[in-house]
C-alpha cells in the first residue's frame, strides 16, 4: 500500500508546501469564551473524527486542523513550544478547537501511529505528545539499522515488517511502558481496516487539501499559509480571535 512499502525513514518530506481546502471567514468581532459541559475542561474533551482526533469543543467558532507526522522532527518542535499555550490559552477557552490529524510518511509512522490510534481517544492526545518527546531516542534507533538488515525487512510481511519496525526502534518498550502491553500492540499493527484508514487520510490530505508536507495548519478551512510553528500559528488565532 502506499505509505507501508518502503523502509526508507524520509524525514525530508517535513515542511509544508503551498495551496488550501477552501475558506471560512474569521469572526468579525471578539469570540467570547464558551463554558465547558458540567463546569468543566474542554482540553478534557476528545472525540473521534472522520479523519483524527478532535480536543475542545466541537461547535468552537475558531477550527484548528493539523496535519502531522509522528517522525517529522518540526512537527515534533511545534509540539514542544505550542501544545501547552495552545491548550491553555485557547482551547480551554471553548474558543479553538484543535484537530489532528496524522500524515504519515513511512512506514515507522504508520506502525506507530496505529498503535498511538487504536488506544482511543481518551490518550490519544497524550500519546502523541510522549512519542514527540522520545522521538529522537525510538528514531535514533531506527536510523541506526543497517541496510543489510532493512533490506531483509523489506522482504518480510506487512504486519512482521510493521512488528520488526516496533521491536527495533524500541517502541515496543514504550508503548509497554505507557500501559500497552504486546498482544494488544500486535492486535493494533494487524488491523487492516486501521491501516487503510489511515492511508485514506494521508490520501484525502494531499489530494484534497493539498498537504505536501508536515506540519500543515488550517483555520475555518483556510490553509495558514508559511506557518509552521507556535508563533506564527498563534499570530492567526489572535487575528480569528479579534
Amino acid at each position: 500500500m502506499a505509505g507501508a512499502a518502503s523502509l526508507v525513514l524520509i524525514l525530508a518530506a517535513c515542511g509544508g508546501g503551498s495551496g488550501n481546502n477552501g475558506t471560512i471567514a474569521a469572526p468579525s468581532a471578539p469570540v467570547a469564551n464558551v463554558a465547558a459541559p458540567n463546569g468543566g475542561d474542554w482540553t478534557t474533551t476528545v472525540s473521534e473524527t472522520e479523519r483524527g482526533f478532535l480536543m475542545g469543543n466541537p461547535s468552537a467558532p475558531v477550527k484548528l486542523v493539523e496535519y502531522a507526522s509522528i517522525t517529522c522532527p518540526h512537527c515534533k518542535d511545534f509540539t514542544k513550544a505550542g501544545s501547552e499555550p495552545l491548550k491553555a490559552g485557547y482551547v480551554k477557552t471553548g474558543k479553538v478547537s484543535w484537530e489532528y490529524r496524522n500524515f504519515v510518511l513511512n512506514p515507522l509512522d504508520v506502525a506507530a501511529t496505529l498503535v498511538a490510534r487504536c488506544q482511543g481517544p481518551d490518550t490519544f492526545f497524550p500519546f502523541v505528545e510522549q512519542l514527540y518527546a522520545t522521538q529522537a531516542d525510538w528514531v535514533g534507533k531506527f536510523n541506526s539499522i543497517d541496510e543489510k538488515k532493512l533490506q531483509s525487512l523489506g522482504a518480510l510481511p506487512q504486519q512482521e515488517q510493521f512488528t520488526q519496525l516496533v521491536q527495533l526502534s524500541g517502541l515496543e518498550d514504550f508503548f509497554k511502558a505507557h500501559g500497552v502491553p504486546a498482544d494488544r500492540v500486535q492486535a493494533c499493527l494487524a488491523d487492516q481496516g486501521a491501516l487503510a484508514e489511515l492511508l485514506k487520510i494521508r490520501d484525502r490530505g494531499a489530494n484534497e487539501d493539498k498537504v505536501d508536507g508536515t506540519p500543515n495548519f488550517f483555520l475555518n478551512g483556510e490553509r495558514q499559509e508559511g506557518v509552521y510553528d507556535w508563533p506564527g500559528l498563534e499570530a492567526k488565532l489572535r487575528e480569528h480571535l479579534r
